[in-house]
């Protein structure tokens, strides 16, 4: 992250990828992005001749977005790509800019979050379900935006319910390899936050991706993993034979 004043919130930048984007999941995206600072900077691309692109149109305006006009150059070529990450470098260089977001399930996005990363930035990807894979881990995090259209009472919910993803091998295994990876007392539990970032890092795990807004509920949720307040009020998990 660049250096900035103490009081200074981190300035994010929102790319928005509107040919590959649906506007229905916006709010959740900047809900969420709104983790890493203050989103000054948002901009959506797209040919905004087309009609396919209406909604993202009507909400410019009420979530102040610039958008950025991309004629389409040659049929079945997407100049809107290049247009978006032209202008991230470009971001990035300036040095005004603290973490990015780019919501998209295009993986022609892939360079471009492993060039943010190299410079010690974060990266927010959204996209569908769909997504590669490959984009999806060269983002600091990834979040499906299907999960996070999930309603509030759903996400909180510590059990596999409607719009919840079922615990599954993938999840079993990033959470495991993190627990092993992870400093444990001589009763074997470790804190919540370090089982956290442990599997942020090995995977683009988020507990958002499973229809949980806390990664204490998702643990919960899980079988093999047992969680408690520890003596100074911080969460500890232990996993379980």
């Amino acid at each position: 992250m660049r250096d900035r004043l103490p009081e200074q919130e981190a300035n994010v930048a929102l790319l928005i990828d509107a040919d590959n984007a649906s506007p229905d999941h916006l709010d959740e995206v900047l809900l969420v992005l709104g983790e890493l600072g203050t989103i000054n900077i948002r901009r959506a691309y797209g040919n905004w001749a087309k009609a396919s692109l209406k909604g993202w149109g009507n909400l410019t305006g009420s979530h102040s977005i610039v958008p950025m006009q991309q004629f389409d150059v040659v049929k079945g070529k997407s100049a809107t790509d290049m247009r978006m990450t032209i202008d991230a470098m470009d971001l990035l260089y300036r040095g005004k800019v603290d973490g990015f977001g780019i919501m998209s399930s295009d993986s022609d996005f892939l360079p471009l979050a492993q060039r943010i990363r190299e410079e010690g930035l974060q990266v927010y990807g959204f996209g569908t379900a769909k997504t590669p894979v490959s984009f999806q881990q060269a983002c600091t995090r990834f979040f499906d935006v299907g999960a996070l259209a999930l309603e509030d009472d759903q996400l909180d919910q510590p059990t596999a319910g409607k719009g919840q993803r079922p615990v599954d091998t993938e999840l079993l295994q990033v959470l495991g390899s993190a627990y092993k990876a992870s400093k444990r007392n001589e009763e074997g539990y470790t804190t919540l936050s370090e089982l956290g970032q442990r599997a942020k890092a090995v995977s683009s795990f988020a507990a958002r991706n499973y229809g949980f807004t806390r990664l204490s509920d998702l643990i919960k949720a899980v079988p093999n993993f047992e969680v408690k307040s520890g003596d100074d009020g911080r969460l500890l998990v232990k996993r379980l034979r």
